[in-house]
């Protein structure tokens, strides 16, 4: 696959994220700077961390995230043990087969997510307004 498509896709997601994390300091009330913003991205989800943190980068421009880091936690690949009635790390993804007792495990549970943990602010007293001209409840 072009790398420009993978880009493309990363855009998306991070567009969105924009717009999730900006909802959430309107809703805050927040007047600090955002320093960080923090995702989980399940290994199984297609994601492209360096096209994610690149087209966040792009996509928080000129926007109240603008010069805020994206911290990514990788979420690795969890099924469900039918046998053994627990969650398992998979170790293979092409075998999917539980690490104690060998038998298949073909329910995911953990790993395929994108998920917005948190966004960090800095508060530094200044009364500088960095969020949008209008409010949430105007939308």
């Amino acid at each position: 696959m072009c790398y420009l498509a993978v880009a493309m896709h990363e855009l998306s997601i991070a567009l969105s994220l924009i717009d999730v994390a900006t909802e959430a300091i309107i809703s805050s009330h927040s007047t600090g700077r955002v320093a960080a913003v923090r995702v989980r991205v399940g290994l199984l989800s297609g994601i492209d961390r360096d096209a994610l943190a690149f087209s966040f980068d792009v996509a928080a421009s000129g926007s109240v995230l603008e010069g805020a880091r994206l911290h990514v936690e990788d979420v690795a690949v969890t099924a469900w043990c039918p046998s053994c009635a627990a969650e398992r790390a998979v170790v293979s993804i092409s075998s999917r087969r539980c690490t104690v007792c060998r038998t298949i495990a073909p329910r995911i549970v953990r790993g395929e997510e994108l998920e917005l943990v948190g966004v960090e602010i800095e508060e530094d007293g200044n009364e500088t307004d960095r969020g949008p001209t209008r409010s949430a409840e105007q939308e």
